[in-house]
């Protein structure tokens, strides 16, 4: 079990291309990348596992195990009784979720900045969707977004690239280098890497396997400040090239 993933770039080190211009559009993961509520999704997992008499997960043990979506992930931990489970998880999140969602550090303000220099935003989460999008629209951020698309809103879920293009859908801005995939594990990175995004990975998440190595990112933020930041200056540099006040 890997505690971090290997040595990459980060921000003092980060190399001109593919930063060397803005991106036309972002997709941003949602759960640890914006917002958390692990808590509530870490209680739930355990209401469903400690109804089949299954040993309680830790909260790492959740970070892990809970990376693809759950219409993926459950068949393999509850075999046939998985959509039992999923309606026990789904019950006891909906209860709860909206009392323990907490807004990430600087992720508000990142947000507005970006949507104000004109790149455009969407959601792609491997939560359910009707979740994702009441969550958004109790923070009042519904508007930032072109698409926030969860599990199940897509033909498959990701690391399978059709949510991405679901997602980018309003804004006829084609995958590849001029779109940022932003998330905290593994998965996001894959999704990246297969849609040909550029990846980047945000925060200090416990990674496990041998994800990261498949699919390294192309560089490596520990926060909103931190994308906020890389973004001004690649405005900053873009303005001093072109002679440009900005």
């Amino acid at each position: 079990m890997k505690d971090a993933p290997m040595p990459m770039p980060t921000l003092a080190d980060m190399p001109l291309p593919p930063f060397d211009r803005l991106p036309k559009a972002i997709l941003f993961d949602w759960d640890n990348t914006l917002i958390t509520n692990w808590r509530c999704i870490h209680a739930s997992i355990n209401a469903a596992l400690a109804a089949f008499g299954l040993p309680q997960w830790t909260l790492e043990e959740s970070y892990g195990r809970v990376r693809r979506s759950l219409r993926d992930s459950f068949p393999e931990i509850f075999g046939q009784d998985w959509e039992k489970a999923r309606d026990i998880f789904y019950a006891h999140f909906k209860a709860h979720h909206l009392d323990y969602m907490d807004v990430l550090p600087g992720a508000e303000a990142m947000l507005r900045d970006l949507a104000g220099r004109g790149i455009r935003l969407g959601v792609v989460s491997n939560k359910n969707g009707s979740f994702l999008r009441a969550e958004a629209e109790a923070l009042g951020w519904t508007g930032l977004f072109d698409a926030l698309i969860g599990a199940t809103d897509a033909s498959a879920d990701k690391p399978d690239p059709a949510p991405v293009a679901l997602a980018l859908a309003p804004s006829a801005i084609p995958a590849g280098p001029d779109v940022w995939f932003i998330g905290d594990a593994d998965v996001d990175m894959e999704i990246a890497h297969r849609t040909g995004c550029v990846p980047i990975l945000v925060g200090a998440t416990p990674h496990v396997g041998e994800g990261l190595d498949r699919f390294p990112p192309a560089i490596w933020l520990d926060g909103c400040a931190a994308i906020s930041s890389l973004v001004q200056r690649i405005g900053d540099t873009i303005s001093c090239d072109t002679g440009t006040e900005g």
